[in-house]
Order: structure tokens, then sequence, then C-alpha cells
């Protein structure tokens, strides 16, 4: 029985691939210096793969984004060098970014509605390219259905036809490989049978090349196995871990004699080790309907770290865990334990980590501790006389720059060059020159900028019981941008507060309003690896008690604005809509528990780079107060889906992309506003930029939050024209 596996993580075991990019990104090294790090990183990817298990693709490595790289192959984009690819990457005219599925990797988006027309033409054969240079390896692709899938753009009734086009250029790509990988994890979504009658004319367009075709599915269950059967594939890879619906399928219907079955055993998605006697036991049921089997991975490996070599974690849950390189040989494992018939010990204690008083507080919610007492349209009202906004009022998301100074004194502190309170010192002395600096500029809601904070939810996994950080444990979140996602091991507890010093000492500081920053349960779930010794939903509501200790805190402290943001909510939706119920009760409850408390604090919830247009009903039965959210990058398309549900609460739509080095101008950002406000009442129109400001520089935020200002300015007058008196004291 063979091995196979694929999305190994190209980030390198030092980051390299996040150093290189960005080495390039300051004219630092040439672009053939950048190349030659990348097929460096692609290289030792492979040696991995080859040590591990026998069959693996080769091309997974990327400049950016495997979608737009995708993109480009087909003739799409025509970027004419390095600098014009990643200005379509993060500069002015950036694509669109989301999130890849249900997952917190993010990809750009192809957008054929800003093209005068779909012409697929092979530009680029990136596969051949990698299979030539390293000669080992199957090259890869993102399958035609799963890419045109993605895109943006596609009319519905053009669609059949565009991935007809699509398929005969991806004949032309793989016609001359003996073998190819190639992912549809758009086949485990809700389809109609247009779709699969569409991307089963454009399998049979593929089917004519000689070419071994492996198609990969992941993330959930196939719906139409019964026609997938029928392409003309010579493997299929099925996700036996997420995809609990495969396995009863094939159960009931088998699976073909002339096709080779690619069995997702090993979660690719989460760290636990795998129960090898579990997957063990379902292979013997696939074996029992099939002669030819193959064992993977269940799910593109980059979404865990490289490796648990240098991590210093408590012995039981080190036991416990699982990364990249560790799954690759767990893929073995499996066989070696199928075919010798050895049962492997369990290892961990099941008690690590429990909490008795934890357990029972969530069991004793009840339905008041879900629904506030105090309906929304008495809230504002409230809101109004506390707080006493101007009309369209001004606000930041939270985080300002982390600078090297910032990052140094972090360091310092954690490696205990300098003590705690000369690290207190330091970081209130951020908060004094950001208060004081956002008061001059003339914001209305201000924040204390983070600047003791490394990532949103990193952070808070370090003050909070039952949760534990990794030292290396990084993985992409998308382009270079990489986290540390922490482990959530056991029940999940506030032992002390764990913002309030620095929130009340900036509001000392002023007589304006200042944010209360936290992170939702559902973010900390999903940007986190997850227990899975008990439901979701008990998780989700530990933390959501957690964040209703640390805002009651703030109230006593006379804090009378809190930010929790939620930007996971869309991203961690099941695929499947039929599953959604299920989800969005325990999501929707647990963010209404964590802000059940004085109605007169106004709570704000900011969400970016998902498809929320598609949840507007759910978002609004959180029963927040003032939303923020993306638009920029989506070109504001989210403005009428407010509209849809008669949406009555606050909310600001990002006028500015902060994910672009781009300075925005005051007419792009009146742009947005004027579009938005043809369906949102102006008294409930906040400005603000899309996300929090971490990873900008000092001189694009100031020139930008200028201008955000200059355009509130206006607005409030009414005249479309900047005052002389406010360009004085904003070029100040």
């Amino acid at each position: 029985m063979k091995t196979y596996a694929y999305g190994f993580p190209r980030l390198g075991r030092n980051r390299e691939y996040k150093k290189t990019i960005e080495s390039f990104w300051k004219n630092e090294i040439s672009e053939q210096q950048l190349k030659e790090a990348l097929d460096k990183l692609q290289g030792q990817m492979l040696v991995t793969y080859e040590q591990a298990v026998d069959k693996f693709p080769v091309g997974e490595i990327t400049g950016y984004d495997l979608m737009f790289d995708t993109a480009i192959m087909l003739g799409v984009y025509k970027p004419k060098d390095a600098k014009a690819y990643y200005e379509l990457c993060r500069g002015k005219e950036a694509l669109e970014m989301t999130k890849w599925f249900n997952t917190n990797y993010h990809y750009l988006v192809p957008d054929f509605s800003v093209l005068k027309n779909i012409d697929f033409k092979l530009r680029w054969n990136k596969p051949q390219e990698y299979a030539r240079k390293f000669g080992k390896g199957i090259p890869a692709l993102i399958g035609p259905f799963t890419f045109l899938k993605l895109c943006k753009g596609v009319k519905k009734n053009q669609f059949a036809q565009s991935l007809t086009d699509l398929a005969e250029v991806y004949k032309e790509i793989i016609g001359n490989f003996t073998e190819v990988h190639i992912e549809e994890p758009a086949f485990v979504m809700e389809l109609s049978a247009d779709d699969i009658k569409a991307s089963m004319k454009a399998y049979a367009i593929l089917g004519t090349t000689r070419c071994r075709k492996n198609l990969i599915t992941y993330y959930d269950s196939v719906d139409f196995l019964k026609e997938l059967y029928t392409l003309p594939v010579d493997a299929i890879g099925l996700d036996f871990v997420h995809g609990e619906g495969n396995l009863e399928a094939i159960k009931k219907i088998g699976f073909p004699k002339n096709k080779t079955l690619i069995a997702g055993l090993v979660d690719g998605r989460n760290v636990w080790k795998t129960d090898i006697r579990k997957a063990v036991g379902i292979l013997k049921t696939l074996a029992s309907k099939t002669s030819s089997l193959v064992v993977s991975n269940a799910a593109p490996l980059y979404h865990l770290p490289i490796s648990l070599e240098g991590e210093k974690l408590a012995p039981a849950l080190l036991a416990r865990l699982s990364f990249a390189e560790e799954k690759l040989r767990e893929i073995g494992q499996v066989v070696k334990s199928y075919q010798t018939g050895h049962d492997p010990a369990e290892s961990g204690s099941s008690d690590f980590g429990k909490n008795l008083a934890v357990q029972a507080r969530v069991k004793k919610l009840g339905k008041k501790d879900f629904v506030k007492a105090t309906a929304y349209a008495n809230r504002i009202k409230l809101h109004a006389k506390v707080l006493n906004l101007p009309l369209f009022p001004t606000t930041t998301i939270g985080s300002f720059p982390q600078t090297a100074e910032v990052r140094e004194a972090r360091a310092d502190f954690r490696a205990g060059r300098i003590t705690e309170e000369q690290y207190k010192t330091f970081v209130r002395g951020k908060i004094k020159e950001l208060i004081r600096w956002q008061e001059e500029m003339g914001f209305d809601v201000l924040v204390h900028g983070e600047f003791e904070r490394t990532d949103m939810v990193e952070f808070f996994a370090e003050k909070l019981e039952g949760i534990t950080t990794t030292a290396k444990g990084w993985i992409i979140s998308y382009g270079t941008r990489v986290y540390r996602p922490p482990i959530i091991f056991g029940d999940v507890f506030r032992a002390e507060p764990m913002t309030v010093d620095e929130i009340t000492y900036a509001q000392s500081l002023t007589q304006k309003p200042v944010k209360g920053m936290l992170t939702g349960p559902v973010t900390i779930i999903a940007w986190s690896f997850v227990r899975e010794d008990i439901p979701i939903a008990q998780v989700a509501y530990q933390l959501g008690l957690a964040l209703q200790d640390e805002i009651r805190d703030y109230e006593k402290a006379g804090i009378k604005v809190a930010q929790i943001d939620e930007p996971a909510i869309r991203e961690k939706a099941p695929i499947k809509r039929k599953n959604w119920k299920g989800y969005f009760d325990w999501a929707i409850k647990s963010f209404r528990l964590a802000t059940n408390t004085s109605p007169e604090t106004q709570i704000h919830t900011h969400m970016c780079y998902s498809e929320f247009g598609e949840i507007v009903k759910q978002i609004d039965d959180m029963d927040f107060d003032v939303i923020s959210i993306e638009t920029t990058r989506s070109r504001g398309d989210i403005i009428g889906s407010f509209e849809k549900v008669n949406f009555k609460r606050q909310i600001g739509l990002g006028v500015w992309d902060i994910h672009s080095p781009a300075v925005p101008k005051v007419g792009d950002m009146r742009a947005i506003v004027k579009r938005a406000l043809k369906v949102i009442p102006k008294q409930n129109f906040w400005i603000n930029p899309d996300c929090g400001l971490k990873t900008r520089n000092w001189e694009e935020t100031k020139a930008s939050l200028k201008n955000l200002i200059l355009l509130t300015h206006d607005l409030r007058q009414g005249t479309g024209k900047v005052s002389t008196s406010l360009k004085r004291k904003t070029s100040s």
C-alpha cells in the first residue's frame, strides 16, 4: 500500500519565505535572488516529502498565492515582472482578498467583472517549469472547476462555457505529463446539477490526454460521488476526517474497480496526533470496497506548523501533538499498523487541562444569558447621552504600527533584558503618544494602539488558562503574513484581568471615549487549534464567559465602549449551508454571552476579508451596536447586502485598504461613502479603515488617517471641499 501527501508548508523552518519576499519588497535583493530562494524552498519541501511518503506534488511554491499564480498561467493577468506581480498582490490595484473555504488562509480573488471578456490562454506553464527544474514530484494544479468557482464576476449563464474553454487550456498544460496532481476542493461545496454537468464536460476534455490524473478533494464530503466516479481520472482523493459523508456513501455505493482511492486519514487541519486505531478501522472498511488504496493526509498540511522540534510545552500536551512533519510520518504509521496488525498505544492524559468549576459555570447557562435585557433601539438612546458623538464618528479598528522599536522592547522583556516595570513604562509611553496624536487629529473614539500585543489571538491565549502558545508554530495567513495559532487544550477561563490596565491608563489621558479591545470567541477558536474531546460550542461559551468578565471590569473602570472583533465568523461557517444552523446557533450565542453586560456600554464588532454579504442576517442577530467591516478591496460590494435585511445598527464601512501600502486619496474614500449613504442613514455611519494598522508603517498610517479626517470634515460640512484650517492642522 502506497502513501501520498500534499500541501506541505512553504514557509521554511526559519520563515525564509517571508523574509525573502519582504527583502525583495524593500529592494534588498534582486528578482533573480528571489526566484533562487523560492526554488530552494521548493527543493526543501520535496526532500521532506521524499523522506516520508511515496508520492507527492511539485510546484506548490508560489510568490504570494496559488490562485493568483493560476490566473497568471491562464492569461487572466499579465504582470511583466516580479514588481508588477506584487503590485497586483498588495499595491493600489490589489485584487480582493478572501478566505479559502472555511480556513484562515486567504487567497487573492481573480475578478472577471473588470475584464471585457473571459479569454483563457496558456501564458505560463508553471507545472512544466517546476517539473523540469526538479525532475521529481507530480506536477500540481488547482483544478479548473475550483479555480473558476472561486473567481469573481463569472456570470451564471457563462459558467459552463467558460469552464469548457478553461478545460481546453488545462488540456494543453497537462498534455505532456505522465501524471498530474489536481486539487478540486470546490467539489465538496453544495453544487447544482448544472455545476456537476459542467464539471463532467470539462473533465471529459481533460480525459482525452494520456496523462494519469489524481483528483484530490478535501475539507468536507462530496455529495455527488456517483457522478464523480464517472470522471476520466485515475485516482480520487477523499477526506475521511472532515468528510464523514464520504465513508457513509462508499459503504452504500462502493468504489469503482478501475480507480485508486487516495484515502485522507491524517488530519491536515488540527494538531492532535492521529488516532491510528480509528484510521486503521476506516482503512479496513475502505479495503472491503476497493483493492486499490493509497493513504494520505485529509487536507493540505500548510494549515499546520512545520515541526514540533524545539517546542517546550508541557509533556502531557506535547505527547498529544503532531505538526506537518509528524503528520507525514503518521501517514506511514497508518499503513504500517494496517499491514502488521500492530495496535499502537494511546498517548496523553485525558484529565489534562480539565477545570470542574469552568465546566459547571457553562452547564448553568440558560436562555437569559444569551439575550440582552435592553433592546438595541433603547441602547442607542443611552449611548447618545453617554458618548455625545458627532455626525460621522471617526475611529480606527484598534492596532497601530508595530515598529521595530516596539518589537525590540517586547523581545527584550521576554528575554529578561529589561524588567516588567521597564516594559510597562515603555508601553505606557507609546499609549500616551498615540492618545495625544489621535486627539490632535480629531478622532472621536480613540484606541490605545495595542503596542503590548503580538497577535490578536495569541495575546489572549497568553492571558487565558486552558490555552497555550508555541515558540515556532508559524503558519501563513496570506502572502507573507504569518501567525502562531494557539492551542486550546483544556477548559478556558480568565484567572485575572487581561487588558484592563492598558485601557484604563489610556482613558485616564483623555476625555474622549477609548475602546476596550477584545477578540471574540469564534475568532479565537477559528485561529487556534481546538480541543476535540468536548463539543466546540462548550469551548465557545467558556471563552464568552471569560470575555464577559473582562467587559464587566471595563465598566467598573469607567470604560464606555468595548470592541469584540469577530473577523472569522463567516470563515468558520461550514462549507455546506445545510450545516449552518447548528454552527451559527453557538457562534451567535457565544458573542451574545460575551457582550451581555451593561446596556450603557456601546458594543462594537469588526469583520474583514470574508464573504460577509452571505450572512448579513446572522451578523445582525449578534445584537451589537456598531460594526466596522471591510469594503475597499471588494469595491463596496457588501453595501447592498445590508439594505436587503433593513439593517438599522450603526456601521463603519472601511474606507482604506490597510493591506496595501498605497495612501488612499480623499476622493477615493469619498466614493465609497457616497455609495454607502444611498443605503445607510448618515446618522448611523462611522468613518474608519478596513482593519487594524499593525502591519503598516507610521508614514503611510499618518498620511492615510489625515485624509480620512479630511474626508470626515467634508462630510460634516456637506461642502465636498477641504477647509484651509483643517489642511493646516493635518499637515502638522
